[in-house]
């Protein structure tokens, strides 16, 4: 029963992690907030988890690559072209990419590399504005 505490525990981790970062997003005005990078971070690591400890024998980095790979039409989707030439949506992006990543982060058991990941991409969303992503 322990073991899935702490599976429970993880989850609930990235969901808040994935979180903090939609709600920095959603302060910001921008299309994925809470809910979206909550989510995306919460299927990362149990996608993480299920891949490490309900598979035995299998290579848990087959599911991590397909979590990299799916998270990027994800964020494929929230980019869009200007017809002048520009981007927009890149760091809405760049955020569900790296909520991926903490979710990933936190489904492995690497709490404090998912801590790192969140503060450094809060620091970098609040530090350097740019005012079209």
């Amino acid at each position: 029963m322990w073991p899935e505490i702490e599976i429970i525990l993880r989850l609930v981790v990235a969901a808040v992690l994935g979180g903090i970062i939609g709600f920095e997003r959603w302060k910001a005005g921008k299309p994925a907030g809470i809910r979206d990078l909550a989510l995306i971070s919460t299927g990362a690591a149990i996608f993480t988890v299920v891949s490490a400890q309900g598979f035995f024998g299998g290579d848990p980095t087959r599911i991590a690559a397909g979590i990299v790979t799916g998270v990027g039409f994800l964020g494929a989707g929230a980019i869009l072209h200007r017809d002048h030439g520009g981007v927009k949506g890149l760091t809405t992006a760049t955020s569900i990419w790296i909520a991926a990543g903490i979710g990933l982060a936190i489904g492995t058991g690497l709490y404090y590399i998912g801590l790192a990941a969140t503060a450094i991409a809060l620091l970098v969303l609040w530090l350097i504005s740019e005012d079209d992503n």
